[in-house]
């Protein structure tokens, strides 16, 4: 046996080394989100499978035809083509990382194109609807709650991420503001207009206590047992929320974000102004509520213009 062969890792287990490294180095240096971390992850995983079930061990093995095989077994199972332009963005990611590792002198990925995506128009409410969603009769405990979010989250347009984290002491409802630490570990203030600054002033007043009893939190939306709400448990209240208020169609708490920002941009508001709100790193993400602008326009001149 050669001196020191039983220290070197198995093919399988370097591969899943370097993934590891990869992951942390965009967690830590890059800054990226546990969800989009995540999301690279099982990306990842699924490369590594398609790797380990052609027997490519060796690093500077993979070629382009290899990564090529993967997206197209990807189309085959049916994932759309947003999906496999971003499974192909982590490689991208992944293979550059490698490289600047010198674990591997080039980049396979380097040549190759992201499907053609269509452009995928976000649903959004209306004002009508918005109002309804708010517009609950029913004052129980948890249901005020729920409430004073939704009416927080079309107020600001927060992550669902950024809401069910945030800290009292990040809402200042004497200056109308809050601050949040959005992706990229990037602080932003975002205005709280009249009707959600009173709709927490009385949340604050009377539910948050009740519901905090004689623990202490520095969160400020709670459960019963006077922790934070999870992402998955804000959905499903809000989805309860939209089946009470009558509308159709899935709700999430993300629908609920393009209707702030689609609001203000048809009420002429500046799309930078929008993008800072929205904590969006380019402003070529927040172009897509130009789109949905017009389209609603043209739906208006349509049914109301006499030759529409």
């Amino acid at each position: 046996m050669t001196p020191g062969a039983d220290h070197i890792p198995p093919p399988a287990r370097a591969w899943d080394a370097a993934a590891d490294r990869f992951l942390t180095y965009l967690a830590t240096e890059r800054g990226h989100a546990a969800n989009t971390v995540s999301a690279y992850g099982r990306d990842l995983a699924a490369f590594l499978d398609h790797l380990e079930a052609r027997r490519v061990t060796d690093p500077t093995a993979v070629q382009v035809r290899v990564v090529i095989t993967f997206l197209e077994d990807a189309e085959r199972r049916g994932l759309t083509a947003r999906t496999r332009a971003r499974r192909l963005a982590t490689l991208r990611g992944f293979f550059a990382y490698l490289v600047r590792e010198s674990v591997v002198p080039a980049d396979p990925t380097r040549d190759l194109h992201t499907p053609r995506l269509g452009q995928r128009l976000p649903r959004t409410l209306s004002v009508t609807d918005v109002g309804a969603l708010l517009g609950s009769d029913d004052e129980t405990l948890l249901i005020a709650r729920d409430v004073a979010m939704i009416e927080l989250l079309y107020a600001t347009g927060l992550r669902v991420s950024e809401l069910v984290s945030l800290r009292v002491s990040q809402v200042n409802l004497e200056a109308s503001y809050l601050t949040v630490v959005g992706k990229g570990r990037k602080e932003r203030a975002v205005p709280v207009g009249h009707l959600a600054r009173e709709r927490l002033l009385a949340y604050l007043a009377t539910v948050r206590p009740r519901l905090l009893g004689n623990k202490r939190s520095p969160h400020l939306f709670l459960t019963r047992a006077a922790r934070p709400l999870s992402r998955q448990g804000f959905w499903l209240r809000l989805r309860h929320a939209a089946r009470r208020a009558g509308l159709d169609g899935p709700i999430t708490p993300h629908t609920v974000r393009h209707a702030f920002a689609t609001h203000l941009v048809e009420g002429g508001a500046d799309l930078r102004a929008v993008q800072m709100m929205l904590g969006h790193a380019d402003i070529s993400t927040t172009q897509i509520y130009t789109h949905v602008a017009r389209d609603r326009l043209r739906t208006i001149h349509r049914k109301h213009h006499p030759r529409g």
